[in-house]
């Protein structure tokens, strides 16, 4: 049953990834009405940029603490135009491709695909070779094919965008501000 009175929200779960995760934490920044879903390894994350978090006024904040992922029911009541799952580990791709929903990140993945609520996804291992922040500084990365090849399988999923950038998240969200506009104007 979706609720009439209140507009929908942004959706946006963070992962264990540190790769673009303060320049996802910018991005969350310019959303006017987002809730925030962490899972635990996300949870590991945000304390080493806690001083970042800083999340725009109304925004909801979901930990991975049930079981259940009791929170995910929200994607049913319609509560979220947009799912945005961002940064997204190889991991967290790999079991959205296969189905498995055993963390908060990839339950609202599974819930959101259920609904027909648009997603897009920043995975982070895109390509052969990749720099990334750790925390010593920047690292060379060399994702697996199967790491590419399920990059690759999530973006045929339907109502799924895939971004290989934070350019190509940067439009895809730029993109869904303007559909969101036009349907809400």
């Amino acid at each position: 049953m979706a609720r009439a009175t209140i507009p929908p929200r942004w959706a946006w779960a963070l992962t264990g990834s540190g790769h673009f995760f303060t320049e996802s934490l910018a991005l969350i920044r310019t959303l006017d009405a987002v809730d925030l879903f962490v899972s635990k390894a996300a949870a590991e994350v945000v304390r080493m940029y806690r001083d970042q978090l800083i999340l725009p006024k109304g925004s909801r904040l979901f930990r991975d603490t049930t079981a259940s992922a009791a929170p995910v029911g929200r994607f049913y009541e319609g509560f979220y135009h947009t799912l945005v799952l961002a940064p997204a580990t190889s991991n967290t791709v790999a079991k959205c491709v296969v189905g498995i929903a055993d963390t908060l990140a990839t339950n609202v993945f599974c819930q959101a695909g259920k609904c027909r609520i648009p997603t897009i996804v920043f995975a982070c291992d895109n390509a052969p070779e990749l720099e990334t922040r750790a925390p010593g500084g920047m690292v060379k990365v060399y994702p697996r094919r199967i790491d590419l090849d399920n990059t690759a399988r999530l973006a045929s999923f339907e109502a799924t965008e895939v971004a290989l950038s934070l350019a190509d998240l940067e439009a895809a969200i730029a993109r869904r501000k303007r559909e969101r506009g036009a349907a809400d104007g």
